[in-house]
């Protein structure tokens, strides 16, 4: 873990149209945009991105996921995901800094003095994006950032499209490593929060989140061989040292923000019991870093929830049940903003290397991806685990379900990523929930928010129409 935070100062961030010849001149218009200078946007849209997509992983991507479950009169837990409460609307938190990395990514290909910025902003125009799309399916995307010069209704967008066109997630990552393999000049990148300025991180990353787009349309897209292409050249995030994080603090400004809540919120969010089982049946001791024992427990035991319970009508004693633990409150210095890991890595190569996309060795990569992942999570790997019910080949599991399992676990908080993963592979098995608000079923998508409604009609209905009338239950491209 890397990178200790300093307090960020909130800028407005605004476009550069132009300049007074006298700045003494009192007929100045005060309202006129003035420029932003681009180390200061990255800086912005790394810190801002990772910060509150934390915090929407504790508070509602883990419950979608089954990490954690919700005490207390959650609907979202009970899968109303149109009543998001202290968490469960990501929608703007993309915009604001898809529409801030645009200016960031404009000035760098109008100016040649910011040209070091282009890789990077292209790379996290496709990194967001494909959260973005992945979470709601058709989006507006290719209007839609731009709001000076574009459209502020803008279209919504196919998730294909969006994937594969010119300007979509891969283009803009091939581009995005072209522009930094190209740059020679001598401005060094600055507001970098993620590897401190060095370029090389910046291709491995890109390298790493293009694994990552291409095994999550695998289903769709023959992608066997741009995937064994970029394991051939190596040149992706492998050692926790490179990846792609930055630490929180202990303390307010940069502490994890759902430590910063009272601890009535923070306390709420408890021990599933889908990870309780999991965690339990491997022996895992990472369930020691990821909760607490139960406070009624005399001998250190952790207990989990089942999902989704109907506070009004089931009785919940908190004591009985394991909290989070002190990574995520006390001890937040320890806590990343997770964009992209060496483990993570490893993993889509073992389901490339099993799936024979990639001539390796899958039981290898899988134990590098469960040693990195232990690793990340500060906590000493037992030297039976790989042999035991963890194993690649273990009895009773296939190596896909091994795989992704170990990905689900060190996902916890990292977005929405786990009950992404689950949606593409089935992996690993959700229980059903206690008292769902959607027959039943566990969500495929999350719904286009009220907002969109209300401000962009024409598109939004046509993109309802195409959902099934904006249902979660709808399925994305990729998952079709």
């Amino acid at each position: 873990m890397k990178n200790t935070l300093y307090k960020i100062l909130m800028v407005t961030l605004v476009i550069f149209t132009g300049c007074t010849a006298d700045f003494e001149e009192l007929n100045t218009n005060p309202n006129a945009p003035v420029s932003v200078q681009p180390g200061l946007l990255l800086r912005q849209v790394i810190y801002d991105f990772g910060e509150q997509m934390s915090y929407e992983g504790f508070a509602a991507g883990d419950l979608l996921s089954q990490h954690r479950t919700a005490l207390d009169f959650n609907l979202f837990d009970r899968h109303a995901l149109k009543s998001p409460q202290l968490g469960g609307n990501p929608w703007p938190i993309f915009y604001t800094n898809l529409r801030n990395n645009e200016l960031l990514l404009q000035q760098a290909q109008s100016s040649e003095t910011f040209k070091v910025y282009e890789g990077p902003a292209l790379i996290l125009k496709a990194y967001m994006a494909q959260g973005l799309t992945d979470l709601f399916g058709d989006v507006p995307y290719f209007e839609a950032f731009d709001g000076i010069n574009g459209t502020v209704t803008a279209a919504y967008d196919a998730q294909e499209d969006i994937y594969l066109a010119e300007g979509g997630i891969l283009d803009n990552l091939d581009q995005g490593i072209a522009a930094l393999n190209a740059y020679d000049g001598a401005v060094a990148l600055e507001g970098d929060l993620l590897f401190n300025g060095d370029l090389a991180n910046w291709v491995q990353f890109a390298n790493s989140l293009k694994l990552k787009a291409l095994m999550r349309i695998s289903s769709r897209e023959d992608v066997a061989g741009e995937i064994a292409s970029i394991f051939a050249a190596g040149n992706y995030i492998s050692n926790n040292s490179d990846n792609a994080v930055f630490d929180f603090t202990n303390s307010a400004p940069n502490s994890f923000r759902f430590a910063q809540l009272r601890a009535g919120d923070f306390n709420n969010f408890v021990l599933s019991e889908t990870m309780e089982e999991i965690l339990t049946d491997l022996d895992d001791p990472r369930i020691a870093v990821f909760f607490r024992p139960f406070a009624n427990s005399t001998s250190g035991a952790f207990n989990g929830l089942i999902n989704g319970i109907n506070a009004s009508q089931t009785s919940i004693e908190p004591a009985n049940y394991s909290l989070a633990g002190t990574l995520f409150r006390e001890n937040t210095s320890q806590l990343d903003a997770n964009f992209m890991t060496a483990w993570e890595t490893q993993f889509i190569l073992a389901e490339a290397a099993a799936k024979g996309y990639i001539s390796a060795d899958a039981e290898t990569l899988y134990n590098t991806g469960v040693q990195l992942a232990f690793e990340y999570w500060l906590t000493e790997l037992p030297a039976d685990y790989l042999t035991g019910t963890a194993a690649y080949n273990a009895a009773g599991t296939t190596p896909l379900q091994q795989i992704i399992t170990q990905k689900w676990i060190a996902n916890i908080i990292n977005g929405y990523e786990g009950w992404v993963e689950w949606r593409r592979t089935g992996f690993p098995e959700f229980k059903p929930v206690a008292a769902s608000l959607n027959d039943g079923l566990i969500p495929l998508r999350m719904p286009y928010p009220a907002e969109e409604q209300a401000l962009n009609a024409d598109n939004y209905q046509a993109a309802a129409a195409a959902t099934n009338d904006n249902s979660l239950n709808a399925p994305v491209w990729w998952d079709n």
